[in-house]
């Protein structure tokens, strides 16, 4: 398996692309839950299968991702090459980006010195997939990319 499986949750919202997938393998519902009930081993590569055919589709969309925690901002821009990062410190220990408390005082004080703004750029290994789905593992969410932009224009200037 390349990433993870689907969640219980994700396989109930993604139901009829798993019946439409394992129709693909000439699997009938008769057979699924006889391959569930004697042949478990079978059953889980199947999910396997499945939700990498899930993350790759995912992961080939993804264009923005966006990973925030109390004192930083991990804003990444996946182009078809690399991948662009701009990153912003918060330097005040006290302020939890989190909040809307942390939040309101980082917009407020967003060209203070109190906050450090990086960029970076990174080519991809040979599998751009994995390295999208690295991120997500720790913690970033696909996005629109809408702070990315606010800010790449904020930097460019």
């Amino acid at each position: 398996m390349k990433y993870s499986r689907l969640t219980k949750e994700q396989f109930e919202e993604l139901h009829q692309e798993f019946i439409n997938f394992l129709a693909t393998q000439s699997i009938t519902a008769d057979e699924w839950a006889d391959l569930k009930a004697n042949k478990p081993e079978v059953a889980e590569q199947e999910l396997d299968v499945f939700s990498d055919l899930i993350w790759e589709g995912v992961l080939s969309k993804v264009v923005y991702l966006e990973h925030i925690s109390p004192q930083q901002l991990h804003l990444f821009h996946c182009t078809k090459t690399h991948m662009r990062l701009i990153a912003l410190k918060i330097k005040n220990p006290t302020i939890d980006v989190t909040t809307k408390e942390g939040y309101d005082w980082f917009r407020a004080n967003l060209m203070s010195d109190d906050i450090e703004f990086y960029t970076a750029k990174k080519d991809y290994s040979e599998d751009k997939g994995s390295d999208k789905f690295k991120l997500i593992q720790e913690g970033a969410v696909i996005t629109k990319g809408e702070l990315y932009q606010y800010f790449e224009n904020l930097v460019s200037k």
